[in-house]
């Protein structure tokens, strides 16, 4: 494409003053870490991409499926019927999308050490995960290197974001308990896209507002909403910060980076069986777990007193009401977190 067709490129972003030229440099010079490459991953992505953020890394465990086409907007039917993992499939439709930027892909089940290995010289961590676990361990990580990162999430018709600024805001481990986060997943209680693109809205604008060197114009306030219900609330939290808390307040000792406090997987001996144990201590009614997993129509439901036995083709998950889940039917670590994480965000 000739140069001069590519000037005006982003000038209808330039143009807009409050962003104009200087923000449009800092997008440039960015690096963005993306985990996650669902709805919310995917969207972000393109929308940033369009924009033209510098760099972006995009990390995932997943490949496409054809359940993904109705709102995971990078992919194609191709990719479904290939089975493409989906950090690979973005990277190449972002690719062709904007040829100016940098797209790095990592096909990983992200925890920890993956973090510490992709946050180098990354100026903003954005969330596209599907679970609390993950979530908390970017929070850790984005607190130890002081890195700004962005919460958003969305079910049904709900969604929510918050930007989170070490050093200056509540993080996410400082509003666990009290603001409502959500426990469904899409699985459970299926997406509105319309919820999705309007998290992928107001998550990229927070975005470009940090890039750009526009932090006085961010929300500063944990933003909730319901397409359906016609519901909209921001909720102040900055009370909601804690001096002691351990992953920033000030004496810091980011708890969900040790593997005592990680959600733990392990292949039990000779049983074709992943135990899960969630980060935290859990109380599942198990009751509600049986009723909401008779919902669906993809899987086979059985409980007692103790326990919810879910099978869906050839695995089958037992649910305790700690939290904690034996999944049947396969020795990958990686695919029954995945199985686990669909039902139980």
């Amino acid at each position: 494409m000739p140069a001069h067709a590519r000037d005006g490129r982003y000038s209808r972003q330039v143009r807009f003053s409050p962003f104009g030229a200087e923000g449009q440099a800092g997008l440039a010079n960015a690096c963005v870490l993306i985990v996650g490459a669902g709805a919310l991953g995917t969207g972000i992505a393109e929308t940033l991409g369009r924009c033209g953020v510098g760099r972006m890394i995009i990390a995932d465990r997943d490949y496409v499926e054809w359940s993904n086409l109705q709102r995971q907007q990078l992919y194609t039917e191709e990719d479904a019927r290939l089975r493409l993992p989906k950090a690979a499939a973005a990277k190449q439709r972002l690719e062709q999308i904007n040829s100016e930027i940098t797209v790095e892909a990592h096909v990983a089940d992200v925890r920890a050490e993956e973090l510490e290995s992709l946050v180098s010289g990354v100026d903003l961590i954005l969330d596209g995960t599907d679970n609390f676990d993950t979530r908390l361990i970017i929070n850790d990580i984005a607190q130890k290197h002081r890195i700004p990162w962005i919460y958003g999430a969305c079910v049904g018709s709900y969604g929510i974001t918050y930007t989170i600024l070490p050093g200056e805001t509540p993080c996410l481990n400082c509003l666990l308990g009290t603001v409502p986060l959500g426990g469904d997943t899409c699985d459970t209680a299926g997406i509105l896209p319309q919820a999705v693109q309007l998290v992928t809205a107001n998550v990229t604008a927070e975005a470009l507002k940090l890039l750009g060197g526009r932090r006085e114009q961010l929300r500063g306030k944990l933003l909730s909403f319901d397409v359906w219900r016609n519901e909209h609330q921001e909720i102040g939290v900055k009370a909601a910060r804690n001096a002691d808390c351990p992953s920033c307040g000030s004496h810091p000792v980011y708890p969900y980076l040790t593997a005592a406090n990680t959600e733990r997987s392990d292949v039990l001996c000779g049983r074709d069986t992943v135990q899960i144990r969630p980060a935290w201590r859990q109380n599942l009614n198990l009751e509600e777990t049986a009723q909401r997993l008779s919902r669906l129509a993809a899987g086979k439901v059985e409980s007692n007193p103790y326990l919810v036995s879910f099978t869906e083709e050839a695995l089958r998950m037992v649910v305790f009401a700690d939290g904690r889940a034996l999944v049947h039917g396969t020795s990958d670590i990686a695919a029954a977190r995945s199985f686990y994480h669909r039902y139980f965000g």
